[in-house]
């Protein structure tokens, strides 16, 4: 009786976070088990229904009746600053000790976000991915996706096989980034594939407004030119990455990454040819801001409602506190009579409208307390109107499926204003939230919205119009309000005038020189 083969083992995990460089701040594993997830073993498989890249991969893996997918941990946390080293080092080492005990394995995949940092170390997601790569060897293919935004750096290409990106910015392809990822590694597991990869980084750093794939803007039209390459068999993969732009590390910028199937100067060539395509339209990406006043006039001279007043710099998803009250002072100050929303993270105050109990009237200051260096706390005559736990689920999105809180929560009525405060920063995806405590933003006139782009998913229906607001905070619509201090210079557009892209091409490990690939290993 012949003996049964052994089933391909494929392990698979991740840590996710997206830092930011300008926030007091540090992110704790609070940020990923109140705002996020995190999951160890086989609690990992209670993913499977989300829209989490692990649920996109474990589908596909489950799909082979040969196969076994070993489950490591698995953790998304909300954007935040720097990894605190206690976390890091917690979720490091859950990560890599289930790796240890999961031998053998002939393939790995990992979802990363890819501008995540940690206290003490500039590149998490380098250091993580070669500490898999000594641990599996040089022989076992590694695959890492990676959110559309990341700082993909020379040490994450050369201790990997093959990276992926997103492929549409709002972020609603995660699960299937997770299967493409998926299908690759099996490809390459199989030998029915050898990946080459190389990527072109740029001194580019750009906002990410202008870059929706939802219409025709300048990123839309590069990611199109990517994706076309996909066409052709002999390109395994093609990904763009608009560099979430809040870290101040000297590997810092825009790239463009192309895995081949065996042929190096094809991928060279094609990915040099993309990132000067990027470089070539930087000047397309600037936005347009203006004050909340000017917002406001301009929304009541549109015809009904909601017109969305975006306050970009306080996106929690690109790692601020959530706690700028800039909008609401504008507001009041513009005299605002039509509805209108807005929302907060001030735990003080939230808890106050707690002791307090629904319908009370209090005097509060709000706002400004988690990162009050970007302004004043505001002082509100109010009314409780709402209270709650502050649980909630994503309805889509890169945590579409998945149960988060806010803490304790409030809606205080202050005149026309209806607004929100929060405990806990949360991504803001779409209208969640605002829904999660009976509030309906398609029948306000005013929207106030952290967020610089989902914001077409969660309104997309019913916005009849938007401004981007110039109110200050750590992730602005410009990077030169930005005070970089190791960042390495010359970078678009803190040197505006920059004429040289300083394209820089790294090659995955494959194509490294055995003691090269030994001397970053260690």
């Amino acid at each position: 009786m012949s003996e049964q083969p052994r089933p391909i083992r494929i392990g698979v995990g991740g840590i996710s976070l997206e830092s930011n460089d300008f926030v007091p701040f540090a992110a704790e594993l609070a940020d990923f088990t109140e705002a996020g997830f995190l999951a160890e073993g086989e609690t990992i498989f209670s993913l499977a229904g989300s829209e989490v890249e692990i649920a996109g991969a474990l589908e596909r893996l489950q799909q082979e009746s040969q196969l076994e997918a070993v489950p490591l941990l698995a953790a998304r946390g909300v954007s935040s600053g720097r990894l605190s080293q206690a976390a890091y080092a917690r979720l490091r080492s859950g990560l890599l000790d289930a790796l240890r005990r999961s031998p053998p394995l002939d393939g790995v995949y990992l979802f990363l976000h890819g501008s995540m940092e940690a206290i003490g170390e500039d590149d998490p997601e380098g250091d993580l991915t070669w500490a898999v790569r000594e641990l599996v060897g040089a022989d076992v293919p590694v695959v890492i996706s990676c959110d559309l935004h990341a700082n993909v750096t020379r040490r994450m290409v050369e201790a990997t096989d093959a990276i992926l990106g997103y492929e549409h910015y709002p972020h609603d392809d995660t699960r299937e980034t997770g299967m493409r990822a998926a299908e690759l590694l099996l490809g390459i597991v199989r030998r029915e594939v050898a990946p080459a990869m190389v990527q072109g980084k740029l001194s580019l750093l750009l906002t990410a407004f202008h870059s929706t794939t939802l219409r025709e803007t300048p990123f839309a039209q590069l990611m199109a030119q990517a994706k076309k390459l996909e066409r052709d068999p002999q390109v395994l993969s093609a990904s763009l990455f608009l560099v979430g732009s809040y870290l101040d590390a000297p590997d810092l910028g825009c790239s463009a990454l192309v895995v081949t199937d065996g042929d190096l100067e094809r991928a060279r060539q094609e990915a040099s040819r993309l990132a000067l395509d990027f470089w070539r339209r930087r000047f397309e990406f600037e936005v347009e801001t203006v004050s909340v006043r000017e917002a406001v006039h301009r929304g009541q001279q549109v015809d009904g409602g909601p017109v969305l007043l975006l306050d970009t710099a306080d996106t929690t998803g690109g790692g601020a506190a959530g706690d700028s009250i800039g909008l609401v002072r504008g507001l009041l100050e513009a005299g605002v009579t039509e509805p209108s929303l807005a929302m907060v993270v001030d735990p003080e105050a939230a808890a106050a409208c707690h002791r307090a109990g629904l319908g009370a009237e209090l005097e509060l200051n709000v706002g400004h307390k988690r990162d009050p260096r970007w302004g004043e706390p505001l002082r509100l005559q109010a009314r409780v109107e709402q209270l709650s736990n502050g649980r909630f689920r994503y309805r889509g999105g890169i945590l579409g499926g998945i149960e988060v809180t806010m803490g304790a929560s409030a809606v205080l009525a202050v005149g026309a204003i209806r607004l929100l405060v929060m405990s806990v920063p949360t991504y803001d995806w779409g209208d969640d939230q605002h829904r999660a405590l009976g509030l309906d933003p398609a029948t306000a006139k005013f929207v106030g919205v952290k967020n610089m782009m989902t914001f077409r998913f969660g309104y997309g229906d019913v916005m009849k119009a938007f401004f981007v607001l110039d109110l200050p905070g750590p992730p602005p619509p410009d990077m030169r309000q930005l005070p970089f201090q190791r960042l390495r210079r010359p970078v678009f557009p803190l040197d505006y005038e920059l004429e040289d892209p300083g394209l820089e091409l790294s090659t995955s490990a494959r194509f490294q020189p055995h003691e090269r690939v030994q001397e970053r290993s260690r």
